[in-house]
């Protein structure tokens, strides 16, 4: 079973739809993108691909330091924990 604006859910559980970043600079997602960012390259991303899964929320590591660490970033990440609260959400479906 598929949530509805899955494809818009990151790799790290950022709902895209979500993103100021999205529009300004024409970001097409980290898995259209396949990890390599308008920013430089996304570790998170990248880990996933590497590890051949959609999502950090299925990886038996999870949620590893990399993407705590990228999820509750002061500049980009957020306090609440909602990524990792979205991933939580689709490992269970």
């Amino acid at each position: 079973m598929e949530i509805p604006g899955m494809k818009e859910i990151a790799m790290c559980g950022l709902d895209c739809r979500n993103c100021g970043w999205r529009i300004r600079v024409g970001c097409p997602g980290c898995k259209a993108a396949m990890g390599h960012m308008s920013y430089g390259n996304c570790a998170v991303a990248l880990c996933c691909i590497d590890k051949e899964i959609d999502h950090c929320g299925l990886c038996a590591e999870f949620p590893c330091e990399l993407l705590n660490r990228f999820a509750f970033d002061k500049e980009h990440g957020d306090p609440e924990g909602t990524r990792i609260a979205t991933l939580r959400k689709m490992m269970v479906l």
